[in-house]
């Protein structure tokens, strides 16, 4: 069995004490807490990449822009107030399916503002920043003027994002929609599932290592930090490329070799199937004598997985499953 090291087990249980607190101190999911909602009448006031928004009124009219947005959506019970959803990277979660069924989807990827414009939303909630561009929607000011507010998700757009981020962002929207006690009965459950993953690795000493592979042949496309980084982290692995400060990077295969990974996480994504991602990995030449490659250690997940929302926890669990199959 691997052994986590002391500095990634302290940072585990300072997470699990302050999981515990929180949990102790909200209702239990079966409980609906009350009066706790922001008053429709009152204004609500965010702070968002760098600006201040306010809120009159909740938004009618929302349109999602990408999948992890469109899940916490879905999650806090907000279809009906949603008019329009785009970019999905893989099937959408179960649970959610049906609800998602009855929003029109405006794009595969980013609609054009003609489009985004023509189901008159009033509010946008996008992944990722490059959703507000002129090569998208327009820019956050540009949508202003067509009296749109926009919410980009903070966690998805810094460097080194964690689990604690993504909740700041489920918050936010929770008190932007007046449904602050669904958002913060869902950040109990997403905690409550990350607490039942640390106590089955909380005790081992040194961290399985882990490279990431999205794609690439000549050089492989891998995370840094990233919120995959997060996730390895929280599931009791040590990603071999946490030292390169950007999100997602280019390596090299000599890197890789030297580092000597245990288990490869595979993203399944784009035109190359995770098959085949994996053959590529076990005949490449100068992998032979890795350990991963050796003892085929693989373990896939979605894009969608490695985004910053509702998945994290799922997404850990999966993790430590593959990295510590005899706890489970």
């Amino acid at each position: 069995m691997k052994k986590l090291k002391q500095s990634v087990f302290a940072s585990m249980a300072v997470l699990l004490l302050l999981i515990t607190t929180a949990c102790n101190q909200s209702a239990s999911p079966a409980e609906k807490p009350t009066d706790k909602n922001t008053e429709a009448t009152e204004p609500v006031t965010i702070e968002n990449m760098d600006r201040t928004l306010t809120f009159e009124e909740a938004p009618k009219r929302a349109v999602t822009l990408n999948q992890h947005t469109t899940e916490i959506m879905l999650a806090l019970g907000l279809e009906d107030s949603m008019v329009g959803t785009a970019y999905l990277d893989d099937e959408i979660l179960p649970e959610y399916k049906e609800a998602y069924e009855n929003i029109k989807v405006l794009s595969d990827q980013y609609p054009s503002q003609e489009v985004f414009l023509g189901v008159e939303p009033d509010f946008a909630y996008a992944g990722w920043q490059s959703a507000f561009t002129d090569k998208a929607l327009g820019t956050v000011e540009q949508l202003e003027q067509f009296g749109v507010k926009s919410y980009s998700q903070q966690s998805s757009s810094m460097s080194g994002p964690t689990m604690d981020d993504v909740f700041t962002d489920i918050l936010n929207i929770g008190r932007i929609f007046r449904v602050e006690d669904r958002a913060e009965t869902l950040v109990q459950n997403m905690k409550e599932g990350i607490t039942a993953v640390h106590e089955k690795v909380k005790d081992v000493e040194d961290p399985i290592s882990v490279f990431v592979y999205d794609g690439g042949e000549k050089e492989p496309t891998t995370a840094g930090q990233n919120f995959l980084n997060e996730l390895i982290t929280l599931a009791g692995g040590s990603n071999i490329f946490n030292d390169i400060e950007k999100g997602w990077a280019t390596a090299s295969w000599e890197e890789v070799v030297n580092r000597n990974p245990e288990i490869i996480v595979i993203i399944d994504y784009g035109d190359t199937t995770v098959d085949q991602k994996k053959e590529f990995l076990l005949k490449h030449p100068a992998l032979k004598d890795v350990e991963a490659i050796k003892n085929k250690g693989f373990v896939t997940l979605p894009l969608s997985a490695g985004a910053e929302g509702v998945r994290g926890p799922i997404a850990i669990e999966t993790l430590a499953k593959a990295f510590y199959p005899e706890n489970f």
